[in-house]
């Protein structure tokens, strides 16, 4: 198994970010994500935690050699589920890969948390496994591929973030100074 971490800090307020969270994709830095699809919503009454759950589809540009390799296509699906608690101000993302399962996972867990009014940190891991045991040596260079991907995929994604909060905070103040 290998693992992968990262800490940023988005100069935005915690509310911001998370509605941005449903603005992410399409974005020009991560063509790779092609489409999201909510499969459901729910608020909990007593608690007001909003939880979704959302199918991302990918075009990955796997090396031919693992696509012949494995099976399948570039076509990848992921499985997200969120959990925003507006009274604590906690949102968490779980990601796990839908394709290719039962040869490597990717389990992703982010965390958005208020650091100050207007500062959010963004807190993100990721678990990866090849399920190849015969294998070891050749299931630990997946591993390790899989990782650089991993860690590519997640650069692009907060600078793509980083451009879409940029967006809603120009709308934003664009429609406070016209009203």
């Amino acid at each position: 198994m290998h693992f992968f971490s990262s800490l940023f800090t988005y100069e935005h307020p915690w509310s911001h970010v998370v509605i941005g969270m449903w603005h992410k994709y399409p974005n020009a830095h991560c063509a790779h994500v092609v489409t999201v699809d909510t499969l459901s919503r729910t608020v909990d009454p007593s608690t007001g935690i909003v939880r979704t759950e959302r199918i991302l589809g990918c075009k990955q540009k796997a090396p031919k050699w693992i696509v012949k390799l494995f099976g399948g296509s570039e076509d990848a699906f992921v499985r997200e589920i969120s959990f925003i608690d507006p009274a604590s101000q906690s949102a968490t993302i779980t990601s796990v890969n839908l394709s290719l399962s039962q040869f490597a996972s990717c389990v992703e867990n982010v965390h958005y948390s208020p650091l100050s009014h207007e500062r959010t940190q963004f807190a993100q891991t990721a678990e990866i496994q090849a399920r190849m045991a015969i294998w070891r040596t050749a299931a630990d260079g997946l591993e390790k591929w899989l990782v650089q991907r991993f860690e590519q995929n997640a650069h692009l994604g907060k600078v793509g973030f980083s451009d879409v909060l940029r967006t809603l905070w120009e709308e934003r103040n664009r429609q406070t100074a016209a009203a």
